[in-house]
């Protein structure tokens, strides 16, 4: 389960969330994953299962910090610093997480995770509609906010291979 949807699972956590909280939600997702795979019918995609629970802990973890503010003496380091790890194309994750909430995670379950649009909307409790409206908001947003490709005029914006 892990060594064929794991990448997929954390694609979407990091897509959602900074990675340190990113790879959190993807271990928690995959732990809950193990505790209920017995319960699990035969007949379900377990990749668009895996998503949900990954789903639902970044959602936990957000709403985690949103209760708890720690005050600092300093303010940290921006994201995409030294103190994270660099990923292959930050300013696109970047860019993802900057959109607004439900067009950041219908592109992340769509093109991400590359799951279908009825399995988007019901990850995210909406229409399939709603569900490829917001996916596509949130890709002319990105086309908008992405830099250009080096060298070229245009702007380059990877679909379903991101990352």
């Amino acid at each position: 389960m892990v060594s064929e949807h794991g990448r997929v699972v954390l694609r979407v956590c990091r897509a959602l969330l900074p990675a340190h909280d990113a790879e959190d939600a993807a271990a928690d997702a995959f732990l809950a994953a193990l505790e209920a795979y017995p319960r699990l019918r035969p007949d379900s995609d377990v990749k668009s299962w895996l998503v949900t629970i990954a789903h639902r802990k970044a959602v936990d973890i957000l709403r985690r910090k949103a209760r708890h503010a720690l005050p600092v003496d300093h303010v940290p380091e921006r994201p995409g610093s030294s103190a994270e790890p660099a990923l292959p194309d930050e300013p696109l994750w970047a860019a993802v997480r900057e959109l607004p909430t439900k067009q950041r995670h219908a592109v992340a379950y769509h093109y991400v995770a590359d799951l279908a649009y009825a399995e988007v909307a019901a990850i995210m409790g909406t229409s399939e509609a709603a569900a490829r409206r917001n996916a596509a908001d949130g890709i002319k947003a990105l086309r908008r906010a992405y830099p250009p490709a080096s060298g070229s005029g245009q702007r380059s914006l990877p679909t379903k291979e991101m990352a």
